[in-house]
């Protein structure tokens, strides 16, 4: 993107006034795309004020980058919308994980050390293996994923 955007806050919801400031275009603009993208559907409550979600300012920053910045037509980007959230839906139901905009944590074993003797509650004793249990699972999983299965 041409000019570089603020950061989204971590809020569940945010206002039309506060998403033009995320997204760097105004109010009546993000009615009128509204009306043109119809993926894009903010929550409305009393007296017709919308809210929107955080997947929806990453969505109108998606829109945006297509037609300021690569030169897309409303046209055109609709279109591309589209094919993007099929493709999504197409890795979904192909089981595949999407990890796009998540910070993933390495860890070693011996970082997790210290777990081992406690509970998942927090309880050192019986039951404790129950993390250990857990702990194993996930590795494997993780080794799943970034094999590719």
């Amino acid at each position: 993107m041409g000019n570089a955007l603020p950061l989204i806050p971590a809020k569940r919801y945010f206002t039309i006034g506060e998403v033009g400031d995320l997204c760097g275009v105004k109010p009546h603009v993000l009615r009128y795309w509204e009306q043109e993208f119809t993926q894009l559907r903010p929550m409305k409550r009393r007296g017709n004020r919308r809210y929107y979600q955080h997947h929806e300012v990453l969505m109108i920053r998606r829109i945006r980058d297509l037609l300021y910045d690569q030169g897309f037509t409303i046209s055109g980007a609709r279109n591309k919308m589209q094919e993007l959230l099929q493709n999504e839906r197409d890795r979904r139901k192909n089981g595949e994980v999407l990890l796009e905009g998540v910070e993933v944590i390495e860890t070693t074993d011996t970082d997790l050390a210290g777990f081992d003797d406690v509970d998942v509650d927090g309880a050192m004793g019986p039951g404790s293996g129950q993390l250990l249990m857990v702990r194993r699972e996930l590795a494997e999983i993780r080794e799943l994923l970034s094999s590719g299965f």
